[in-house]
C-alpha cells in the first residue's frame, strides 16, 4: 500500500493515461496495465507497476484498487526479461490465445522498462 502527499499523479487507464492534479473533478475509470507515477510534495517520484483494475478520484484523493501492483524498485531486471522472454513462447492457436500473449508481453515489457539495473 503506498499512501503520500502528491502533486501530481499518472494512471494508465483502460483507453490511455490519465493525469490527476489538485482540484480535479471527481473520476472513476478503468486501469489498465503500466506504470502509475506519483510525484510527491517533498519532490520525488515514486513508480508503481499495475496490473489491471480502477481508479477514482473524490476530494483531492486518488485511489487505486488494482490486481497487481509492485513498486519498481521491487522489481528485478532479469526476473522482468525471463518473463518477457517466456511471454514471448506462450503459443497462440486462437484469438484467446493470442490475446493472452499479447497482454502477458505488455506486463513484462512494462516491468523490463521501470525495472532496477
Amino acid at each position: 500500500m503506498l499512501s503520500t502527499s502528491a502533486t501530481a499523479v499518472v494512471f494508465p487507464a483502460h483507453d490511455g493515461l490519465v493525469g490527476i492534479l489538485n482540484g480535479r473533478a471527481p473520476l472513476l475509470c478503468e486501469l489498465g496495465t503500466g506504470v502509475l507515477r506519483v510525484d510527491s510534495t517533498e519532490g520525488g517520484t515514486k513508480e508503481v507497476f499495475i496490473d489491471a483494475g480502477f481508479a477514482q478520484v473524490l476530494n483531492n484523493e486518488v485511489t487505486i484498487l488494482t490486481e497487481r501492483a509492485e513498486l519498481a524498485e521491487n522489481i528485478s531486471r532479469s526476473a522482468a526479461e525471463k518473463a518477457l522472454s517466456e511471454a514471448e513462447a506462450l503459443p497462440a492457436h486462437d484469438e484467446a490465445s493470442v490475446g493472452a500473449r499479447q497482454k502477458a508481453i505488455a506486463r513484462a515489457k512494462t516491468q523490463v522498462s521501470i525495472a532496477k539495473k
